[in-house]
């Protein structure tokens, strides 16, 4: 907070302002320390929220310290006790495991035992766990909203391609990447993206499914196994959770003679997050479409809830810049990202 300072002395509209922000318990900008661990660095989208976390907290004045929990629960349960004991302000969590309820539940305590408010990131903790806390809150996004938009992508394609139904057998056969066995991004994304294309009016065949943990090496792998175990010539369309395992699914297709521009020899391949790489490979009509996830948005939301509630502000519309749902909940809407609009995020 800035002070106007006139002839030795603060201006009294300074020193009122300043009286009723002590009064209030208010903490300085420049005391506010968040600690942030984020589940993996090497993690492509969640390197994108890492960044924009950064950037957020440097315009607020405050202090952000982040954390790679390297994909372990141990290392992630040790740093945010370690960003307690330093003395931080309010707390950003990107869970290791959100399918255990008793891990958020845990880290929920620990920050409970230090009065100090926890936003859960990108990976939602279990209602109950959410309802337990007064001080935590949650910034992320509808899940099934990006499975019903993934699923759409793949249904205008089939609409205005018929030749895309290589059998002619009025079905769309196709392969699932899924995320993480068991999280909740990955049932509704896997979910939806099937009710989506069926909505579309398409039959559906599932030819097969595979868990790929969002990783890009494990989706071409996976894609490898697909082409060996199915066979190419069925395939008509890969609906990957995320762009890291389409885009997985995509060398593997590359080392087939797919996907290299001959207009036979292509299969649509579709993911969600609109990472750099994935818009990439759209310039290049390699890749289909994505989904926008907004790592923008999210990395900002984290912050200005946590710098707020730091401050002892309310977390709302006005402190953080988006609607707040049951005063815990910061929605982040998802995008379809096509041939027609990508390059405006590039």
């Amino acid at each position: 907070m800035k002070m106007k300072w006139r002839d030795g002395l603060f201006s009294a509209a300074g020193l009122l302002v300043f009286c009723a922000f002590c009064a209030a318990g208010a903490t300085m900008a420049s005391d506010v320390l968040v600690g942030a661990c984020i589940y993996k660095f090497d993690d492509t989208f969640m390197k994108g929220v890492r960044r924009n976390m950064v950037s957020e907290m440097k315009k607020l004045g405050g202090e952000l310290e982040v954390a790679d929990s390297q994909n372990q629960q141990p290392v992630q349960d040790g740093q945010v006790g370690a960003f307690i004991n330093k003395g931080a302000k309010a707390l950003i969590v990107n869970l290791v495991n959100p399918v255990d309820r008793a891990v958020a539940a845990s880290l929920l305590e620990k920050a409970r035992a230090a009065n100090l408010p926890i936003v859960f990131l990108n990976r939602e903790p279990d209602a109950e766990v959410m309802k337990s806390y007064d001080k935590a809150c949650y910034v992320g996004t509808h899940a099934e909203e990006s499975g019903r938009l993934l699923g759409e992508l793949i249904v205008d394609y089939f609409k205005g391609h018929p030749e895309a139904d290589r059998n002619g057998d009025g079905k769309i056969q196709y392969v699932m990447l899924r995320g993480g066995e068991g999280q909740q991004d990955a049932i509704l994304r896997t979910e939806f993206s099937v009710k989506a294309m069926k909505d579309g009016g398409f039959e559906v065949e599932e030819l097969a499914s595979e868990t790929a943990n969002w990783d890009k090496a494990q989706g071409a792998e996976r894609m490898k196994g697909f082409i060996a175990s199915v066979g190419l010539d069925r395939i008509e369309a890969v609906v990957a959770n995320n762009d890291s395992m389409a885009l997985g699914a995509i060398a593997a297709l590359k080392a087939e003679g797919y996907n290299l521009g001959d207009a036979a020899k292509y299969i649509p391949v579709v993911g969600v997050d609109a990472t750099a790489p994935a818009l990439e490979a759209m310039g290049q009509g390699t890749l289909l479409g994505t989904v926008l996830n907004d790592a923008r948005s999210q990395g900002a939301a984290a912050v200005r809830a946590a710098f707020a509630a730091a401050q002892g502000r309310a977390i709302d519309k006005e402190t953080v810049g988006y609607e707040v749902t049951d005063g815990k909940y910061i929605w982040i809407p998802y995008m379809k990202v096509t041939t027609e609009n990508f390059k405006r995020l590039m």
